[in-house]
């Protein structure tokens, strides 16, 4: 079937026709605003800071760069271009577009604060930041950022002292909040002032008290002063905070402060609530190790211990921990994990103590008294360096120089009666009958006969002998005030 058109009314076609102008005008008054917009530096500026919100830096860019075309002199579209730029890690052109900002605008502090924070704040471009923050603070010297951003920079930089002028002058400000205060703590405590970081971190709580992180810090810096009842508050506090959520790295580093506080329940505990998967990482089984004071006493807390080490190569601690472990169990790997300590560490008493007993247990004595004589000239009451000297001397024969460190060992812990035993076969093989005889019956009167037996039937075995000899006037007479 064939269809044709009907003549439209009158009517019907001036309509139509209206329509078509309509649109017409329209569509004209769309592209004439849009080529307004792509000729206006201002329109195409605001479309680069909404490409910007959104983190399309790549958008935001090119509608700066037109912007800047239309208006050479633009240094909003500049600083904006060049933080997108920074954004984008392209470093060298962003300072470049940052020059020339600053440059139309020479007193722009909050351009300096903005780039000069951005710049400082990875800690990658310290060189370039530093500049750029005190202009900012020369044109404003109560600028927040800006002496927050330079006290971290100069902290990074191992100028403390600046760095708690510039920390202590922003909290001095009416608008210093909670992390102003809480980074002024981690300056000070940097700076070894300890005592100063508590009473900052005891600021910022007070700004903030919902900041549950403050009160893991405060007992962090309290155990440092051995304030333990302080510590325990705090990490009570804290505890509410804890949830099945929680990141078991946390959960860890609270049950280690529970314990170095002296609450080893309430660290197994924590230590329990964690995942099975999570109990079997190597920190919590060393932690568990440490708690239960068997620390390296089988393989899997020895094994737990060096793959901590494998992450974590220069801890010291991780070090002389694996060589007390091994001293008795493998003592040339003790002396090794000793060895290193000492060698990052060298003025560390407790690990020139651990090499040298490593030492003495793999029987290289003579190298063991030199060091364990330097280690007491330095801390003359390490009992565990006295003891081991002594052994040292001892199983050199060196008889006479070995019997004052025993009779300081039984001097400062009487109780132990082994201590008797080598000081009597010191002075029975120096020939000092007499003062053996009187050791000989010390020990016996202490000795236990289960952990014992032994040296006590090698003493009742002497006896009769020795008191033979004395009373026939043999060895060094006993010398009488």
């Amino acid at each position: 079937m064939l269809f044709t058109l009907r003549p439209r009314s009158p009517i019907l076609s001036a309509a139509f026709v209206l329509l078509i102008a309509i649109c017409l005008q329209g569509a004209s008054g769309q592209a004439q605003e849009i080529a307004d917009g792509e000729n206006d530096p201002v329109k195409l500026f605001e479309r680069g800071q909404d490409a910007h919100s959104k983190g399309d830096y790549k958008t935001a860019i090119q509608f700066y760069e037109e912007a800047i075309k239309l208006k050479p002199e633009f240094p909003e579209a500049e600083f904006q271009r060049a933080m997108a730029l920074l954004a984008t890690n392209h470093k060298t052109e962003a300072v470049e577009g940052f020059n020339r900002a600053v440059a139309l605008r020479p007193d722009w502090t909050m351009a300096y604060v903005k780039f000069g924070g951005f710049l400082a704040f990875t800690g990658s471009f310290d060189k370039e930041a530093e500049p750029i923050l005190r202009r900012a603070i020369e044109l404003d010297d109560k600028n927040l950022d800006a002496l927050v951003h330079l006290a971290v920079l100069r902290q990074r930089a191992g100028d403390l002292n600046e760095a708690l002028k510039l920390i202590r002058a922003a909290t001095s400000l009416k608008d210093a909040t909670h992390d102003t205060w809480r980074r002024r703590a981690y300056i000070e405590h940097a700076a070894g002032d300890t005592k100063a970081a508590v009473s900052s971190i005891t600021r910022a709580l007070e700004v903030d008290p919902r900041m549950a992180s403050d009160y893991y810090d405060r007992a962090r810096f309290l155990l440092e002063m051995n304030d333990r009842n302080r510590a325990l508050a705090d990490l009570d506090a804290m505890k509410p905070t804890l949830t099945t959520d929680t990141h078991s790295s946390i959960i860890l580093d609270i049950a280690q402060l529970y314990a170095r506080a002296g609450r080893p329940d309430e660290s197994l505990r924590l230590l329990d609530s964690l995942s099975e998967n999570d109990r079997r990482r190597p920190e919590v089984i060393a932690l568990r190790a440490e708690i239960a004071g068997d620390a390296g006493s089988s393989i899997e807390e020895r094994t737990a211990l060096e793959k901590l080490l494998q992450h974590d190569p220069q801890n010291t601690s991780l070090l002389a921990r694996l060589g007390s472990a091994y001293r008795r169990v493998d003592p040339s790997k003790s002396e090794g994990y000793y060895y290193r300590a000492l060698q990052i560490e060298p003025d560390n008493p407790k690990h020139a103590t651990g090499y040298a007993a490593a030492l003495v247990q793999l029987r290289r004595f003579a190298e063991a008294v030199g060091i364990l004589q330097r280690v007491i000239n330095k801390t003359p009451d390490d009992y565990v360096a006295h003891a081991n000297l002594a052994l040292a001397l001892y199983e050199l024969k060196r008889f006479a120089e070995a019997l004052p460190e025993y009779e300081w060992l039984a001097a400062k812990r009487p109780e132990i009666s082994a201590t008797y035993f080598f000081i009597a076969t010191a002075h029975d093989n120096h020939g000092q009958y007499e003062q053996a005889l009187v050791a000989y019956e010390k020990f016996l009167s202490q000795a236990d006969p289960a952990n014992n037996k032994l040296e006590i039937e090698k003493v009742n075995l002497r006896l009769p002998v020795l008191r033979d000899q004395i009373k026939r006037g043999q060895g060094m007479k006993r010398k009488h005030p």
